[in-house]
């Protein structure tokens, strides 16, 4: 976790001290039940409540100096809140292995870490409407492989964004669900020391559902699809960042993001006006798609449990939802304070002489009796002028003085294939199909 690119609240979820609470609570709540079917006496939960009533201080430097003996991270928490409750501690962990409760843990973890990123999507979704809405009949050009294609608008391009962002909740909304499991079944899985019964409580207590078959482990694959949902998520939010990059070029500067006072672009060239944050989120989301391969690469586990998932988990649990969550406070900032240009949208859609409208000409060529082979020739053979000449010819121009296109069409039919707002007569359709009625 790199602090530049942290934000508190998810920070705290994955802090040391909140990992040890989330322990207590599982190990608390199963001697708890324990006690109600009589295998530990019922004053073990109480005496560890009673002392968890008392807000204790978690004291991480103490535990770890336990495990540093003892090399094992559960046991030296185990023996820290045993010299800290007292004799009734030594029930806590009864008929559990270590796995119960850090698999159980990290689920708990995973579960917060997803309703804070819901939190951030809908942020984000609610920036994109508004910006939609706002730019819902803004012509600007479409373009294919980076080239003018034909006009569209600048809500379009979000509605699609906002789209996408919206199967992105769905997806993480179902992970979230996927991941949220509790195993506390002991040694291999089998129960042989502890009662089912417990693990339903645990669950129950911590708004998990049960583990059907954990096998001492809770299987990877849940993870693994929490961690690629992660991993799409990212690759949205470097769409959009990338789409900004673009139109933030010099050379086009239809949108930029905001340049606030005192900012400044570059070290040597004043002039500087540089797309930091979306280049930043481009870069960010490469860290968070680095977790989905490890994650997938956890799935195969030896037998009923090994650790080899273990430490990549250290790593890419924190990591991935750390800096998912700034990258999606940043791109959501971007969005809401992005700038917009329409004159210079127009500007690029008229740049190059009306090349834009020529499958419209196409069509009607074909509709007038031409053949498609015939139509395209035609249109293509004065587009290339227009390309030619870098916008300064006009292709309607052209066209009328073509006596192969006049034979077919007058010179009103032609003008009538010019226009930009035939090309925006399902833009509601479209809304109404993203954002409802």
């Amino acid at each position: 976790m790199v602090p530049r690119y942290a934000r508190p609240a998810m920070t705290a979820i994955w802090e040391p001290e909140a990992r040890y609470r989330i322990w207590f609570e599982i190990e608390a709540h199963a001697t708890e039940k324990l006690g109600e079917l009589g295998v530990v006496p019922q004053s073990a939960a109480k005496a560890l409540w009673d002392w968890w009533a008392t807000g204790p201080i978690i004291d991480v430097a103490a535990i770890d100096a336990i495990e540093a003996v003892t090399k094992h991270d559960v046991i030296a928490f185990l023996d820290w809140v045993a010299k800290e409750v007292g004799p009734e501690a030594r029930f806590m962990h009864q008929g559990m292995t270590s796995s119960d409760v850090l698999d159980t843990t990290l689920n708990v973890q995973l579960t917060q870490a997803a309703d804070l990123l819901i939190a951030d999507i809908d942020a984000l979704l609610e920036a994109i409407k508004r910006r939609a809405v706002e730019h819902k009949y803004t012509p600007t050009i479409g373009r294919s492989h980076g080239i003018h294609a034909e006009p569209t608008t600048f809500g379009l391009k979000l509605a699609q964004a906002y789209a996408e962002f919206a199967r992105c909740r769905t997806r993480l909304v179902a992970a979230r669900a996927e991941v949220a499991t509790c195993a506390i079944s002991g040694a291999v899985g089998t129960f042989a020391n502890i009662d089912p019964a417990v693990e339903a409580h645990v669950a129950e207590k911590l708004s998990l559902a049960v583990e059907p078959v954990s096998t001492q482990v809770i299987p990877r694959d849940r993870h693994a699809m929490f961690f690629a949902v992660l991993g799409v998520i990212a690759s949205s939010i470097e769409r959009l960042a990338t789409e900004v990059r673009h139109l933030q070029r010099t050379e086009v500067l239809e949108a930029e993001e905001y340049f606030s006072p005192g900012q400044k672009g570059s070290s040597a060239m004043p002039h500087k006006r540089n797309p930091v944050l979306t280049e930043n989120l481009t870069g960010l989301a490469r860290v968070v798609r680095s977790a989905v391969t490890p994650a997938l690469e956890n799935v195969a586990l030896w037998h009923e449990r090994d650790i080899s998932h273990s430490s990549v988990e250290r790593f890419i649990g924190p990591d991935a939802t750390i800096t998912l969550d700034f990258a999606l406070a940043r791109l959501t900032s971007v969005i809401d304070k992005l700038l917009v240009y329409p004159e210079r949208m127009q500007k690029n859609l008229d740049r190059m002489g009306g090349l834009v409208h020529s499958q419209r000409v196409l069509l009607a060529l074909t509709q007038a009796g031409l053949t498609r082979d015939d139509s395209y020739r035609l249109v293509q053979r004065n587009a290339m002028q227009v390309w030619q000449s870098d916008g300064q010819l006009s292709l309607l121009e052209l066209l009328k003085a073509d006596p192969e296109v006049s034979a077919v069409m007058s010179a009103q039919e032609l003008e009538d294939k010019f226009n930009l707002d035939y090309h925006f007569k399902a833009v509601d359709t479209i809304f109404a199909r993203v954002f409802g009625a």
